[in-house]
């Protein structure tokens, strides 16, 4: 397990390539999956940007030790404002999606309004009852669990 995280930047380097290889079905899957009103037009650009950014920030560590934001291959803990009740979230690509673990495609409707956002930001997340009040309050790399599932899939 150690020897994965040490491969966390590989992880994020992988994603980059593979949203690239890939980005004609991934967009797909997007314009399927998100209301006309949800949709951002340079939702994938964005996204590439922050991982770059990220990688950029770190490149001169071995590893990436801190996440200041979601993003895929994160763990997401959220608190809803109302209560003392917390939710974890594995935020995946669609293909690990595994609800009943707590896995969530980034392109899922919670998948979706969670990817990007800051540790300890306040978000009002849309759900199919209403809207529920969340703070995040803890972002971790998790990619090492569902890492050797995505290259089997690959391969």
């Amino acid at each position: 397990m150690n020897h994965s995280t040490l491969q966390n930047k590989d992880f994020f380097s992988e994603q980059l390539a593979y949203i690239e290889e890939n980005i004609k079905d991934l967009t797909n899957l997007y314009i399927s999956s998100t209301p006309i009103q949800e949709r951002l037009k340079h939702f994938f650009n964005l996204y590439v940007l922050e991982v770059e950014e990220l990688l950029n920030q770190n490149r001169k560590n071995a590893v990436i030790s801190f996440f200041s934001k979601v993003y895929i291959g994160t763990k997401v803990t959220v608190q809803y404002d109302d209560e003392d009740d917390f939710e974890e979230y594995v935020i995946c690509f669609p293909e690990q999606s595994d609800p009943d673990r707590g896995f969530i495609s980034f392109l899922s409707p919670v998948g979706r309004q969670l990817l990007l956002k800051e540790m300890g930001e306040k978000i009002s997340l849309k759900v199919p009852t209403g809207k529920l009040q969340v703070t995040i309050k803890e972002i971790s790399y998790v990619g090492n669990l569902f890492e050797m599932k995505r290259r089997t899939k690959e391969a």
